[in-house]
């Protein structure tokens, strides 16, 4: 199989050298004690549990499907019960700083518009902080414009909500004050 992927059989094809990278990266674990006993160990405890182990060729497409799964969990679950953190580190693990490499070398730039605005709207329920790391790493995607300019309104966006919840208790706390004080004066000035 390597000799059939190997980039200089594919012309660098961008599929062929993630199929390669796939290939390359099963070989070092088969040759590898350690590395063997700790996949065979991951892949004995999903087993044990019941889940199917599903490892796809990283290219854009399979990328795509991953963020759209997300984002169909994302809108099923009650965003004041969800696990924030757990959240963000799947969308870490999906768009990892490797993944985002070979993303970036296929050069889908669609594709890449759609996974960024997708991830953007399913990292919507997250706290600021992680947000704004979230758009860190989402630039690093965006090859246009446009997808930049869109990554950046919704940062704009999500910090003027982090700002309005900040200020929001302020605000009722003084109306709530402006109001007794008013019932205060006028309850004063009738005796």
């Amino acid at each position: 199989m390597a000799h059939q992927y190997h980039p200089d059989k594919k012309n660098n094809n961008p599929y062929a050298l993630a199929q390669f990278a796939e290939i390359k990266e099963a070989y070092e674990v088969l040759t590898n004690p350690v590395k063997k006993e700790h996949y065979l160990q991951h892949r004995w405890y999903a087993q044990s549990t019941g889940k199917k182990i599903k490892h796809q060729t990283t290219t854009p497409v399979n990328v795509l499907k991953q963020v759209l799964e997300l984002d169909r969990y994302v809108s099923r679950i009650d965003m004041h019960r969800m696990d924030h953190l757990g959240l963000f580190t799947h969308i870490q693990n999906i768009l990892s700083d490797q993944t985002i490499d070979i993303l970036n070398s296929f050069n889908e730039r669609d594709i890449n518009k759609d996974i960024i605005l997708i991830t953007l709207k399913s990292g919507r329920v997250l706290p600021f902080r992680m947000i704004i790391a979230l758009v860190k790493r989402l630039q690093k995607l965006a090859h246009n414009e446009t997808t930049a300019k869109k990554i950046d309104q919704f940062l704009r966006q999500q910090r003027r909500m982090h700002n309005w919840e900040r200020r929001k208790i302020w605000i009722v706390l003084i109306i709530v004050l402006l109001i007794c004080l008013g019932i205060f004066f006028l309850s004063q000035q009738e005796k």
